[in-house]
Formats: structure tokens, sequence, C-alpha cells
């Protein structure tokens, strides 16, 4: 199994270590539910160096990953960063990750940890007749994740440039604590926050000094990183998307621009659209006692319609909620489900896939 270079550190720091896609991660420290609330009402600190980075490079950039990603990246200016998928011809999905434009030859895809060697491989054999050089550069990078309301007044302290001026899916270099570090105003836990690379020392010293000097600052593992971003419906690779679920279904159509050229898995989307979808994917409430978890069948009557992609008892909320892939016309918002938990059916209401809203 690989570690990350934080790996002693969340030892020390008393971190319970689980395995996720190869690497021996941090799930959690005190606990998820404390973990989840520091990010929604203070800030969380999170190790995410097991993300992939690949570095697309050439003559041909632009127009290789209009080819192969949905969102438009002939449309991105310098330092902006795009959400969007590399899907199968079938409109299943290869991965969904961010795109970050250096310039119009140079651009980094930060990539799922599960997928990383999947997509790299992917894209070199998309990639004959242009002109443009791969590279997986994740083993280059090491990153960090600060998220929530107090993520900006945290990380002004530690440098000079000014953050507001670092607008949402926008990124820069720079200058933390000495040294030099791709900084974006992204995240993955419906907070605002930043994503910050660097080198593997630099991004230690930076891990070490933001907690030793910020005392509301909590160090948050793998497992409130999940139920943040359930709550506010970002999904999961393999779970609301994956290579049977296209993201028409899981509700990202705004990522898919069928306007613009052809891409992979474009006829499969618009035969789709023109077909009209048969399911997508919901959120659920749960109206019995008891918690749903993934995998979990969804029912009408006797009838099985779906299933649950994601379940949890959500620390926002405080109320059991699901996410879950369910047959049209069953789809509809006030529509009651029952789902299959141990052979006990538990009723279920569909509604706002988005289950927390600030």
């Amino acid at each position: 199994m690989k570690k990350t270079v934080l790996y002693d550190h969340h030892v020390k720091l008393g971190a319970k270590m689980v395995e996720f896609a190869g690497f021996e991660m941090p799930i959690q420290y005190s606990s998820i539910k404390e973990e989840h609330h520091a990010v929604r009402h203070d800030a969380g600190l999170f190790d995410v160096s097991h993300m992939g980075e690949i570095k697309v490079i050439g003559e041909d950039a632009t127009r290789f990953l209009d080819h192969v990603y949905t969102n438009n990246v002939n449309a991105m200016t310098a330092n902006q960063i795009l959400y969007g998928f590399f899907l199968y011809e079938n409109g299943g999905v290869v991965d969904d990750l961010l795109v970050y434009k250096v310039n119009d030859e140079h651009y980094l895809l930060v990539v799922n940890a599960s997928n990383t060697e999947k997509d790299y491989r992917w894209l070199l054999k998309q990639s004959d007749g242009f002109d443009v050089s791969i590279i997986n550069a994740s083993d280059e990078y090491s990153e960090l994740a600060l998220q929530g309301p107090k993520a900006e007044a945290m990380l002004q302290k530690h440098t000079d440039y000014a953050l507001d001026s670092l607008k949402f899916f926008t990124f820069d270099d720079v200058q933390l604590e000495n040294a030099e570090f791709l900084v974006s105003r992204t995240g993955y836990t419906g907070e605002d926050g930043f994503e910050i690379y660097g080198d593997h020392e630099a991004v230690k010293v930076l891990f070490k000094k933001l907690l030793l000097e910020h005392h509301d600052l909590k160090p948050c593992g793998l497992g409130a990183r999940d139920t943040l971003r359930f709550e506010v419906a970002l999904p999961l690779y393999g779970h609301e998307i994956s290579e049977t679920i296209t993201p028409l279904e899981a509700g990202y159509k705004f990522a898919v621009k069928m306007d613009k050229g052809d891409f992979i898995g474009k006829d499969a989307l618009q035969k789709q659209l023109e077909e009209g979808l048969t399911r997508r994917i919901v959120g659920l409430k749960i109206l019995d006692k008891g918690i749903v978890r993934e995998g979990a069948d969804v029912y009408v009557g006797d009838e099985k319609v779906g299933h649950v992609t994601t379940g949890y008892l959500s620390p926002s909320l405080n109320k059991a909620v699901a996410l879950a892939l369910v047959d049209k016309p069953h789809d509809k918002r006030g529509t009651e489900l029952s789902i299959n938990v141990r052979k006990r059916f538990l009723k279920a209401r569909v509604v706002k896939k988005k289950l927390y809203t600030k």
C-alpha cells in the first residue's frame, strides 16, 4: 500500500487509517460527525495527496481535450477550472475530473485516485493523431484541501496574496510560508475553501503550520469528506456516476456541452436526450426509523425500481437520507417509495437531490 508524505503526522494525530485507492489514508481522527461539523461551521484540513494529476501538453492540447472531455475546453481562459467527464462511447463515465488551464498548450487534470492509472492509459489510447504529451505527474504533487467558512481567513495569515481575488473555480501560483503552491478555490464539501498542490516537503511544513496556528482548524479524514459531499449531491465515482450511469442520469447536464463539437460519448448522450431518460439520481428522506446504505434496493409495492447509491444519517440534518438511482416515473418529488434493508422495508420520500443547503 502507498502512503502519502503526511502518513506519520496522521498516525501521531491518532487517525484511524484505512486502505483507499491503494493508499493508507485517514478515515477519521476524532469522529466523522465532529469533523463534518468543523467544516460546516469553522474549517477542516484534509490530506488529499492520493488524488491523481495528469498533464496534457502540446500544440493540440485544447483540441485533444475537447475531443475527450464533455465540457467546453476551447472556451476556457487561463487560470480557469472546469468540471466535467471522460466518457465511453456508450455514455458511461470513465471518470469525473477537474481541468486546470495554464495556457492553450498546457493543462493539468485532477482525477480520482482510484482511476488515475485507468485514465492515464485511456488518454494515451485516445491521443493518436494529436500533437500532445500526456504525463502522469501524480508522484510530483502532494495536496491539501482547506475547507469551511473560516478557510480564507486562516490561509490569508500565511500569504501576502489577496485570496479574496481568487474567484470560485480559478487558480493561481501562491507563495505560502516561503514556498510556491498552486492554489485553487475549489473543494468537495459544499463549503468555501481551497485545494493546495505543492512539493511534498513544502506540503508537510504547511500541514503542520496550519494545524499549529489555528486552534479551530480540525484535521479531517475521508469519512467526513464523504458525508460532506453527499449532503450537497456531489457525485462519487462508482456510486452516483459509473461505467453504467451517465452524467445526464446523475443530473450533471451543466457539465456536458452538447452544442460544442464532437466528443467521445456524445452520440450516446444525444440518443438518451432524444428518447428521454428512463431513470435518474434523486434524493430520499427516510420516513421510518433506520439508515439505508449503498446497494439497498428501492421498491414501489412489489416492483423494484432502483437502488441506493449513498446513504447516511446526515450530520448536518440529523436525519436519515440517501441518494438513489430510481426509474421514471417514480423519480418525482413527493413520491413514496420503500427500501429493502435486511428484509425490512423502510418508507422513503423523494426529495430535492441537494439534501443540505446553507
